[in-house]
Order: C-alpha cells, then sequence, then structure tokens
C-alpha cells in the first residue's frame, strides 16, 4: 500500500505595516528552512485573488512521519528572531497538517482553488466530479486533504477553538477564468465553500540541492 504524501498548508492574512518585512522573511528565509527539513519536498507561496486569508504556504511531505520526526521537532527550537517576529505578527493564521488521501491529475497550475467541504463526504461524489471535468483546458489536477486533528497543532496567533479540521480539495489550473469556474462547479457539486489563490513561487528539494553545487 503506497503511503500517502503529507501537506503541511498554513494560510494567514498579515498588517499592511508587516508585510514588506513578512514577504522578505517568508521569501529569503521560512521556505528554504522548512524544504530544508528531511522529508519536505517543495514549499509554495500562494496570493490571494479571492480569500480571507492573503497568504498561503503549501508545504509538501514524503509522508505524515515527517512531521513527526526529529528534524521538524529541532525546527521549532531553533527558531530564528526574524521568524519568531513575524509568527507572531500573523493575522488571523490557519495551521493544518495533512495527508493527501486522494490525487487526480499531475503538476501545480498557476492558479489554485481551495475548497473547505463538509466533513464525511462521498468519496465518490469527488472522483465523479473529476472524471467529468479532466479534460477541460486549464485544468491540471486536484488533491483531497485531510487534516490530521493530532499534528495540526495552532500557530501562536491561531485561535485555540473552534477550530474545524475540515476536509479541502486544491483545484490547480493554468489560468483564472477556469479556476475561477471550475471552483464554482466543484462548491456547488460538492457542497463547499471556494477561496481563489495565484501562484507567487515555488521551491523544490531538487532545486536547493542542485544550488548546493
Amino acid at each position: 500500500m503506497t503511503i500517502p504524501h503529507g501537506m503541511l498548508f498554513v494560510a494567514t492574512h498579515i498588517a499592511a505595516e508587516d508585510e514588506a518585512d513578512f514577504n522578505l522573511w517568508y521569501d529569503h528565509e521560512h521556505v528554504a528552512e522548512r524544504v530544508a527539513i528531511p522529508g519536505f519536498l517543495s514549499g509554495t507561496r500562494y496570493q490571494a485573488l479571492s480569500a480571507e486569508r492573503r497568504y498561503l504556504g503549501l508545504y509538501e511531505t514524503e509522508s505524515l512521519d515527517t512531521f513527526t520526526g526529529a528534524d521538524y521537532f529541532a525546527a521549532f527550537t531553533r527558531q530564528t528572531a526574524w521568524s519568531v517576529n513575524n509568527l507572531d505578527k500573523m493575522v488571523n493564521p490557519m495551521r493544518r497538517v495533512c495527508a493527501i488521501s486522494h490525487q487526480h491529475g499531475q503538476g501545480t497550475g498557476s492558479h489554485l482553488a481551495v475548497l473547505t467541504l463538509q466533513a464525511g463526504m462521498e468519496r465518490a461524489a469527488l472522483q465523479q466530479w473529476q472524471s467529468g471535468v479532466q479534460q477541460t483546458p486549464g485544468y491540471i489536477a486536484s488533491r483531497l486533504l485531510t487534516p490530521d486533528v493530532t499534528l495540526s497543532t495552532p500557530l501562536p496567533r491561531e485561535p485555540r477553538a473552534p477550530r474545524a479540521m475540515q476536509p479541502m480539495l486544491l483545484l490547480h489550473c493554468s489560468d483564472a477564468q477556469t479556476c475561477q469556474t471550475l471552483a464554482a462547479q466543484a462548491a456547488d457539486a460538492l457542497n463547499g465553500d471556494a477561496q481563489l489563490y495565484a501562484l507567487s513561487w515555488q521551491l523544490t528539494k531538487q532545486e536547493m540541492a542542485h544550488g548546493e553545487h
């Protein structure tokens, strides 16, 4: 049986006066620090087109075991002052550690819709929807994220309760219009709420290794 990959999902807003330093920290320290941790495969940043939180970070890992390992734990015990400062300035953040429990298609699109689904959603309904859109121009891939309650500990400024652990569908598309259209269709078919993001940049483990030479 194939072990599903893991996904760290972090969304947040940030005050306008803190935004420049926040992005400098994220782009030049934080993503690289996380991707360097053994078991991490990539880190990807997005900015909101229509979403509650302006910034989204997605970090793919080899499995959920990455988040219980000594290397990941050590990353929290040696955070820089810059990291501590920016984590404390996050506004309404949301952190979820998820299993990628289902994947359809391959690749990362220029645009992303995040659909929050209902707990107990029937997998058959999702697969039926995916089958119906797989030949749509602009559709790239979709992934179902299932949060792990134990591993999804809150960020410093994240409300402790209530913290709904609902499944999320990541819908990757190659253009904004397709993403918006398919997100609306998926929200209707799967009884979910959609938020739209545009890709900022991505760093993979392979790119880090190549850059060290």
